[in-house]
């Protein structure tokens, strides 16, 4: 069902998500502080692993980047959404920045060999999902309906 004219044409999210993947990072930096819990890999191998794990993260993020402003759109979850993308990385998830900023916060832990911030890696997921995804998902629902309905159907919200 199309939005009514009184409502704000964006999602009502007050928290931006990058700030909840770098709050989990410092958290996972402050708990090694007071509990150590080292990943135990040699130095090379997790800076290598965080190297594949960051570039990972980061051609997902420049796909989805590139197809936002492709299509004439912001990625900030607060401005309005103009068109559903579909294409793309948004073929395989539906929030591709959500997964970079997860695999990105993954790669500093293993980098750092610090092994809170990899568990803190679903709780991110989790604040993300509360702050951010439920409200854009009822946005879009809102804003463009069966069309939405169908694309939620068929991609997965994470992969």
């Amino acid at each position: 069902m199309p939005m009514n004219t009184g409502e704000k044409d964006a999602a009502a999210v007050r928290v931006p998500p990058p700030l909840v993947y770098l709050a989990a990072i410092a958290v996972g930096i402050g708990l090694q502080y007071l509990w150590a819990l080292p990943l135990g890999l040699g130095f090379g191998v997790r800076m290598m692993l965080a190297l594949l794990i960051a570039l990972a993260g980061c051609v997902l993020l420049g796909a989805a980047i590139r197809l936002f402003i492709k299509t004439g759109q912001h990625p900030e979850p607060w401005r309005s959404t103009p068109e559903i993308i579909t294409g793309g990385v948004y073929r395989y998830t539906r929030n591709p920045f959500y997964v970079s900023f997860a695999l990105i916060q993954l790669a500093v832990g293993v980098g750092l060999g610090n092994f809170w911030i990899i568990l803190l890696v679903p709780v991110s997921c989790l604040g993300v999902f509360y702050t951010a995804i439920r409200q854009e998902e009822a946005y879009l629902e809102r804003k463009f309906g069966a069309p939405y309905l169908e694309y939620k159907q068929s991609v997965r919200r994470w992969l």
